[in-house]
């Protein structure tokens, strides 16, 4: 009798006896940053938070004479603008971005891959420093040729507190996005960016505030990024407002661990 086509062994003997090893765990977390980096791209309104809106707020505060900016008004407004566009990509895009995951079951296929957890928030927050580099890179180009010259030292000191800032706000984006629902997220996170650019503002001056409560509001992570921002740009370490960052990260980043879902 004939053999048919479906009794024959296509595989040798053996070829599934050891499972291939998983990927280098740096292969794994380039490829999520990829993965990130395309969809962030992609999205156009988050493009619109992350640099459009704080392109058109840094030519406004230079260009318009109000409140109490000092001069040159383009160190302030650089400043202020700087910590908007971290907050629109690491905590308001970060949180939609996840809760829509979440709803939509993207990180629970994820979660059900080889890609460890970790993997996953570690690909997420790697791409957001590179936005944030990005970003910054853009703005103070566009700042720089409208006046701003920031010293060497400033910019070095500069750029690690824009990165304390971008892992203060990831953790409130991952607690957010990871712990609500995606349509509380949407309205929450969008209230709570407004409120946070408000208290930016006032520390480069949009509004003379007494001094009692400009020492309260330094423990507002925008308003403490901005301030820092003004200290290193004039030669100064602001250690106080660094270290309200990263109280603020280990605080919601604990809690995210904690309480992050992904389904």
């Amino acid at each position: 009798m004939s053999t048919t086509g479906t009794d024959v062994n296509r595989f040798s003997p053996g070829m599934f006896a050891h499972p291939s090893a998983p990927a280098p765990v740096s292969r794994m977390v380039a490829a999520q940053t990829r993965m990130e980096l395309t969809l962030f791209l992609r999205n156009g309104e988050q493009l619109l938070v992350a640099l459009i809106i704080p392109l058109a707020a840094l030519v406004a505060l230079v260009a318009i004479d109000f409140g109490a900016i000092g001069e040159p008004r383009v160190d302030h407004a650089i400043a202020a603008v700087l910590t908007m566009s971290v907050m629109g990509t690491s905590f308001t895009g970060q949180a939609i971005a996840v809760a829509f995951d979440r709803r939509y079951d993207a990180l629970k296929r994820l979660g059900g891959t080889p890609l460890p957890p970790s993997v996953i928030i570690i690909g997420k927050i790697v791409a957001t420093l590179i936005l944030v580099a990005g970003q910054t890179v853009i703005l103070g180009g566009i700042a720089a040729l409208m006046g701003w010259r920031p010293e060497l030292g400033g910019i070095v000191v500069g750029a690690v507190l824009l990165a304390l800032g971008s892992a203060a706000f990831s953790s409130m984006g991952l607690l957010l996005g990871g712990t609500l629902r995606a349509e509380i997220v949407l309205g929450l996170a969008n209230l709570i960016w407004f409120v946070l650019i408000g208290a930016a503002g006032l520390a480069v001056g949009v509004a003379e505030l007494p001094a009692e409560l400009t020492e309260v509001l330094v423990v507002v992570p925008s308003y403490a990024l901005t301030e820092a921002l003004l200290v290193a740009d004039s030669g100064g370490f602001p250690a106080l407002a660094a270290l309200v960052l990263l109280a603020w990260t280990a605080i919601c980043g604990g809690f995210a661990v904690r309480h992050f879902s992904f389904t």
